[in-house]
C-alpha cells in the first residue's frame, strides 16, 4: 500500500475536524464554507481518508457534568486472561458503562487489566449501578477497586495538524 498524498485542501479539512465538528445542522456544509469547498467534496475527500486508513473513527466527547452527572468511576477488574473478552462484552452492553477497554498488568503494585468508566448524577448511583453489572455479569469473586474522579480534564482528540484559520484559508 502507497503511503496517502494529502494535498493542501485534504490538510486544512483534516485541521478543521480535528477540532471538532461544528454544533450545526449541516455540519459538513459549514466546514466547506469555512475552507472554499463544497459540502459533497467535503464528503468526498473524508471518504477517501476514510478508505485510506487515514481517519479511522469519529468519537463524541461529553461534557458529563453539564448533564448532570457528577459523579465519575474508572473502574478496574483484575480479570483472568481467559475472561477478558466474554467480561468486557457483558459489561460494555450496560449504556452507563462508556468505555471499557483492556490495558496490560503492571505487576507487582498494577493487577487490573480491564477498565470500564460509569458515569452518576451521585456517588451512591454509581455504586449501586457497579453493584447492578457485578450480579448480572457473575463479577462477584473478580477483585475490582473503584476509582472515583477528583477533578476534570479537558479532553480532545488528537492533533495531526496545525488549526487553520478562516482568514488564512486553504494551505497551498
Amino acid at each position: 500500500m502507497h503511503p496517502l498524498r494529502l494535498d493542501g485542501k485534504d490538510r486544512a479539512l483534516v485541521a478543521l475536524i480535528q477540532q471538532g465538528l461544528p454544533l450545526v445542522p449541516r455540519p459538513f456544509a459549514e466546514l466547506g464554507r469555512r475552507i472554499g469547498m463544497t459540502e459533497e467534496e467535503v464528503m468526498q475527500r473524508m471518504g477517501k481518508l476514510r478508505l485510506a486508513g487515514a481517519i479511522k473513527r469519529f468519537g463524541v466527547v461529553v461534557r458529563h457534568r453539564e448533564l448532570g452527572y457528577r459523579a465519575n468511576a474508572m473502574v478496574v477488574w483484575d480479570v483472568p486472561e481467559t475472561d477478558v473478552a466474554g467480561l468486557g462484552n457483558c459489561l460494555a452492553r450496560y449504556p452507563f458503562i462508556t468505555l471499557c477497554y483492556r490495558r496490560p498488568r503492571r505487576l507487582p503494585h498494577w493487577p487490573y487489566n480491564l477498565f470500564t468508566m460509569i458515569h452518576g448524577q451521585s456517588r451512591g448511583a454509581v455504586c449501586g449501578k457497579l453493584a447492578q453489572v457485578i450480579g448480572e455479569c457473575g463479577l462477584h469473586d473478580i477483585p475490582h477497586e473503584i476509582l472515583f474522579s477528583r477533578r476534570r480534564f479537558k479532553q480532545c482528540g488528537a492533533r495531526y495538524c496545525e488549526p487553520v484559520s478562516e482568514r488564512a484559508g486553504v494551505p497551498a
